[in-house]
């Protein structure tokens, strides 16, 4: 690619990446948060484009809608995943982008290094209060640069059959190592059941738990992208579940299958280490079980400082195309922040808000109905979230992801082990950063 270009795309990636690490950093981004729209609303209403997967969005825009007919926000219902990301980046690539998008975090550095989102720090400014500072930083850049605003999270949990665990006379595991324990106990009291499985088939759950453990999996250095998937804390959680693995102390099985889904339903599987959102799934995969579970914090590398990591979670973005990014980024910072729209949120489109005063709000009092049994259910989850460690995503993440899928698939269902499976998904990211343009530091 032309010289200029690559490096503004090392730059504004760049930036992403080390303010998600550092929360400090002085690099500047590639775009402007001057809107040139002060006067947007002199010439008559302004209409906004947002594409959103999340279910019901419409209904709640409608609220917005109902109480600033100077700006007219219209959803258009989209597959999520990476098929939006490419199709916002061939939107943008022809300046055809909707004026926001919900943008999955991992996703930011890639929107944002083909030049498709807008600095909104200017418009957005104050709105950081709202969130957990690790939430937070998955959207900033340095102490100057803000592409997005955080829209719902998936704070990791614990998830266990409570009479099971009394039937097998079982303790909650609060570290890893109890964890462990547990895992290799109820295999002596019960060969036939497993505690849990490792699963390959969706990366978001490792890259999380290894987030958890400290994992700064994309940073920078001297304007270069160094990616260390396999550093010492993913090592670490990699050996941990390796180990398990290949000891037949869990199941090795991928989830959502139905086999897995008869697992949890019989109660061959006792636990599951899943997100918030764990309850809307479990009802499905498991309808049997309904009133028989519980929710605990995720298990702990060191207790003394409680930490979680994240599965999922989606942002609300401006693009640069937007010819309006001061109205754009007024509902971006509505729809996330107040507190009508929060419930909304939460009531029509089923999300758990990152926002943490809707995490105890009103439309959260009672707990999901598969867990009636625990009334204090998003209490708990509130409090957990709180702890969620900071995210590093780079701009390159989805191939990361499918190395994950095929070695440590591949491995899973061997018991090899997972140290070369590792190994191979650093090696994968890094060949795809260098056949980009992008310089990656050694």
């Amino acid at each position: 690619m032309p010289h200029a270009l690559h490096r503004r795309r090392v730059l504004a990636v760049t930036a992403v990446a080390t303010a998600a690490v550092l929360g400090a950093a002085t690099l500047t981004a590639c775009g402007s948060s001057g809107s040139g729209d002060e006067d947007e609303t002199a010439s008559g209403p302004v209409s906004l484009t947002y594409w959103a997967w999340a279910p019901n969005m419409d209904k709640v825009a409608a609220i917005w809608n109902a109480k600033h007919p100077e700006i007219k926000v219209t959803v258009q219902k989209q597959a999520s995943g990476d098929d939006l990301v490419t199709k916002i980046i061939t939107a943008a690539k022809a300046h055809q982008a909707p004026d926001l998008v919900q943008a999955e975090f991992q996703a930011l550095p890639t929107l944002v290094s083909n030049d498709a989102l807008a600095d909104i720090s200017q418009e957005v400014a104050g709105a950081e209060d709202a969130f957990a500072p690790g939430i937070w930083q998955q959207t900033t850049l340095g102490t100057d640069a803000v592409y997005a605003v955080p829209q719902d999270s998936g704070p990791l949990m614990f998830f266990y059959r409570t009479d099971l665990f009394r039937q097998y006379g079982l303790k909650v595991p609060t570290t890893w190592d109890e964890f462990a324990a547990t895992a290799k106990a109820l295999k002596t009291k019960a060969p036939d059941k497993s505690l849990t499985t490792f699963s390959a088939n969706d990366a978001g759950l490792f890259a999380g738990l290894a987030q958890q453990a400290g994992a700064r999996w994309w940073t920078t250095e001297d304007q270069k992208w160094k990616v260390a998937i396999d550093d010492a804390a993913t090592r670490k959680v990699a050996d941990f579940w390796g180990g398990l693995v290949k000891d037949g102390a869990i199941d090795n099985q991928p989830m959502y299958t139905p086999a897995w889904n008869k697992a949890l339903n019989t109660g061959e599987q006792l636990a599951w280490v899943s997100a918030v959102w764990a309850p809307g799934t479990l009802t499905t995969a498991a309808p049997d079980t309904k009133g028989k579970w519980a929710m605990a914090p995720l298990p702990q590398w060191d207790p003394a400082r409680p930490s979680t990591g994240s599965w999922g979670g989606s942002t609300t973005a401006v693009t640069n195309d937007s010819k309006h990014k001061a109205a754009a980024a007024k509902f971006a910072t509505w729809l996330n922040t107040d507190p009508e729209a929060l419930t909304a949120l939460v009531r029509e489109a089923g999300i758990y808000p990152a926002a943490t005063a809707a995490q105890n709000g009103p439309a959260l009092a009672g707990p999901p109905a598969f867990f009636a049994n625990q009334p204090d259910f998003y209490a708990r989850a509130a409090e957990i979230a709180k702890t969620t460690a900071p995210a590093a995503w780079g701009p390159n993440v989805n191939v990361a992801y499918t190395a994950f899928k095929d070695r440590f698939g591949t491995a899973a269902k061997a018991r090899s082990g997972f140290d070369t499976a590792l190994a191979a998904m650093q090696d994968a990211t890094v060949a795809d950063l260098k056949k980009q343009g992008f310089e990656v530091a050694r």
